[in-house]
Protein backbone atom coordinates (compact mmCIF):
# COMPACT_ATOMS: atom_id res chain seq x y z
CA UNK A 1 0.00 0.00 0.00
CA UNK A 2 1.32 3.42 -0.93
CA UNK A 3 1.26 6.01 1.83
CA UNK A 4 -0.40 9.39 1.11
CA UNK A 5 2.95 11.21 1.01
CA UNK A 6 4.26 8.85 -1.64
CA UNK A 7 1.04 9.10 -3.62
CA UNK A 8 1.30 12.90 -3.60
CA UNK A 9 4.90 12.71 -4.83
CA UNK A 10 3.82 10.24 -7.52
CA UNK A 11 1.10 12.70 -8.48
CA UNK A 12 3.80 15.36 -8.78
CA UNK A 13 5.81 13.10 -11.08
CA UNK A 14 2.73 12.49 -13.25
CA UNK A 15 1.99 16.23 -13.40
CA UNK A 16 5.61 17.07 -14.29
CA UNK A 17 5.93 14.44 -17.01
CA UNK A 18 2.40 14.94 -18.33
CA UNK A 19 2.83 18.71 -18.65
CA UNK A 20 6.15 18.26 -20.47
CA UNK A 21 4.74 15.61 -22.81
CA UNK A 22 1.86 17.90 -23.82
CA UNK A 23 4.25 20.89 -24.01
CA UNK A 24 6.57 19.22 -26.48
CA UNK A 25 3.71 17.52 -28.35
CA UNK A 26 2.30 20.99 -29.04
CA UNK A 27 5.65 21.96 -30.58
CA UNK A 28 6.51 24.63 -28.02
CA UNK A 29 10.18 25.61 -27.90
CA UNK A 30 12.69 24.93 -25.16
CA UNK A 31 13.82 28.54 -24.68
CA UNK A 32 10.72 29.84 -22.89
CA UNK A 33 10.57 26.65 -20.81
CA UNK A 34 14.14 27.18 -19.60
CA UNK A 35 13.65 30.89 -18.97
CA UNK A 36 10.35 30.62 -17.07
CA UNK A 37 10.55 27.22 -15.38
CA UNK A 38 11.70 28.63 -12.03
CA UNK A 39 9.63 31.83 -12.22
CA UNK A 40 7.03 30.66 -9.66
CA UNK A 41 9.84 30.45 -7.11
CA UNK A 42 10.05 34.24 -7.12
CA UNK A 43 7.15 33.89 -4.69
CA UNK A 44 9.77 33.14 -2.02
CA UNK A 45 10.12 36.90 -1.76
CA UNK A 46 6.79 36.94 0.08
CA UNK A 47 8.60 35.46 3.08
CA UNK A 48 10.35 38.80 3.52
CA UNK A 49 7.00 39.97 4.95
CA UNK A 50 6.80 37.00 7.32
CA UNK A 51 5.72 33.35 7.18
CA UNK A 52 1.98 34.03 6.98
CA UNK A 53 2.23 36.32 3.94
CA UNK A 54 5.04 34.23 2.49
CA UNK A 55 2.93 31.07 2.64
CA UNK A 56 -0.04 32.85 1.04
CA UNK A 57 2.05 34.20 -1.85
CA UNK A 58 3.91 30.92 -2.34
CA UNK A 59 0.70 28.85 -2.27
CA UNK A 60 -1.00 31.17 -4.76
CA UNK A 61 1.70 30.38 -7.32
CA UNK A 62 2.13 26.71 -6.38
CA UNK A 63 -1.42 25.40 -6.60
CA UNK A 64 -2.80 24.04 -9.85
CA UNK A 65 -5.82 26.40 -9.87
CA UNK A 66 -3.98 29.23 -11.67
CA UNK A 67 -2.33 27.23 -14.44
CA UNK A 68 -5.41 25.09 -15.10
CA UNK A 69 -7.52 28.24 -15.40
CA UNK A 70 -4.90 29.80 -17.68
CA UNK A 71 -4.83 26.66 -19.84
CA UNK A 72 -8.62 26.64 -20.13
CA UNK A 73 -8.62 30.30 -21.14
CA UNK A 74 -5.93 29.52 -23.70
CA UNK A 75 -7.85 26.61 -25.18
CA UNK A 76 -11.15 28.49 -25.29
CA UNK A 77 -9.60 31.61 -26.83
CA UNK A 78 -7.26 29.62 -29.10
CA UNK A 79 -4.25 31.37 -27.53
CA UNK A 80 -1.22 29.09 -27.64
CA UNK A 81 0.86 31.37 -25.42
CA UNK A 82 -1.58 30.90 -22.50
CA UNK A 83 -1.45 27.13 -22.93
CA UNK A 84 2.34 27.21 -23.18
CA UNK A 85 2.70 29.26 -19.99
CA UNK A 86 0.20 27.06 -18.16
CA UNK A 87 2.12 23.91 -19.09
CA UNK A 88 5.41 25.41 -17.88
CA UNK A 89 3.72 26.41 -14.64
CA UNK A 90 2.19 22.96 -14.17
CA UNK A 91 5.52 21.25 -14.86
CA UNK A 92 7.15 23.44 -12.21
CA UNK A 93 4.47 22.56 -9.64
CA UNK A 94 4.76 18.87 -10.46
CA UNK A 95 8.53 18.85 -9.99
CA UNK A 96 8.20 20.74 -6.71
CA UNK A 97 5.69 18.20 -5.39
CA UNK A 98 7.87 15.32 -6.57
CA UNK A 99 10.80 16.80 -4.65
CA UNK A 100 8.69 17.33 -1.54
CA UNK A 101 8.19 21.08 -1.81
CA UNK A 102 4.50 21.21 -1.08
CA UNK A 103 2.02 23.94 -0.28
CA UNK A 104 3.07 25.86 2.81
CA UNK A 105 1.44 26.26 6.18
CA UNK A 106 1.80 29.73 7.75
CA UNK A 107 3.84 28.33 10.64
CA UNK A 108 7.16 27.86 8.82
CA UNK A 109 8.48 27.38 5.28
CA UNK A 110 9.32 23.74 5.95
CA UNK A 111 5.76 22.89 7.07
CA UNK A 112 4.09 21.65 3.88
CA UNK A 113 1.09 19.58 2.87
CA UNK A 114 3.54 16.83 1.92
CA UNK A 115 5.20 16.70 5.34
CA UNK A 116 2.02 16.73 7.38
CA UNK A 117 0.24 13.92 5.53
Amino acid sequence: MLLPGRLLRLEGLALFIGALVVYFDQGFGVLLLVVLFLAPDLSFAGYLAGPRIGAAVYNTLHTTVGPITLAAVGVLSDTDRCVQLALIWLAHIGLDWLLGYGLKYPTAFKDTHLDRV
